[in-house]
């Protein structure tokens, strides 16, 4: 009972990061992404609270007997932590620091620490989300940032290609993965055709 009423907690500021970051897909969201980071990042404060208090609910040595409680929210605020970084740097969060922002541990021997499974998940719900920002993009104007989101998106895929995943619920999220990539693919086809893509490469010449 005591777990599921913070679960619920977290449950509710990931929803509140998560409408907060949907704005980035709207036309003019692309203007505010920093100040959109910058808020999400103080939601994370009120989320190490809540995971702080998550770990005073059962015994240190318990935490794969309850994960189960946890495991969806924490994936989804995995996911969060990456959009956020990916959003400032175009770069994809480590673990170490997804359970640094997150105010947990990274080792499993450390007590209350994040899965690398749960890891893995979010990282791939990211990519979901980062495919509907491509097509976002374009719509936009910004015809540069699905060709980065595509580079991205690639090596994420390699990445992937690498693991034995023997976990159910992973592969089936990694065969998302391929739609995502095909997706992206169909956005950067779509602007090569259109001659915008050569436009993109002329303006990307002078930023990131």
């Amino acid at each position: 009972q005591e777990i599921r009423k913070v679960v619920q907690a977290l449950e509710q500021t990931a929803r509140e990061i998560l409408t907060l970051l949907q704005g980035v897909h709207q036309g003019a969201g692309f203007q505010d992404i920093p100040k959109k980071c910058q808020k999400a990042r103080e939601h994370f404060g009120t989320v190490r609270t809540q995971l702080e208090s998550l770990k005073t609910k059962f015994p240190a040595d318990q935490y794969y007997r309850f994960h189960e409680h946890w495991r969806f929210v924490l994936q989804r605020l995995v996911f969060l932590a990456a959009f956020v970084v990916y959003l400032e740097s175009e770069t994809l969060v480590t673990r170490e620091a997804v359970a640094e922002i997150l105010g947990i541990e990274a080792d499993r021997e450390r007590g209350f620490h994040l899965d690398i499974e749960d890891y893995l998940s979010g990282v791939l719900i990211l990519a979901s989300e980062l495919a509907r920002l491509a097509v976002n993009s374009v719509t936009a104007g910004d015809y540069s940032r699905p060709l980065r989101i595509s580079t991205f998106i690639n090596e994420l895929d390699s990445g992937f290609r690498l693991l034995n995943l023997k976990n159910d619920s992973l592969r089936k999220r990694y065969d998302g993965l391929k739609y995502d990539v095909k997706k992206i693919e169909e956005v950067v086809y779509d602007l090569s055709i259109r001659g915008l893509n050569k436009e993109a490469a002329v303006g990307a010449g002078g930023e990131k």
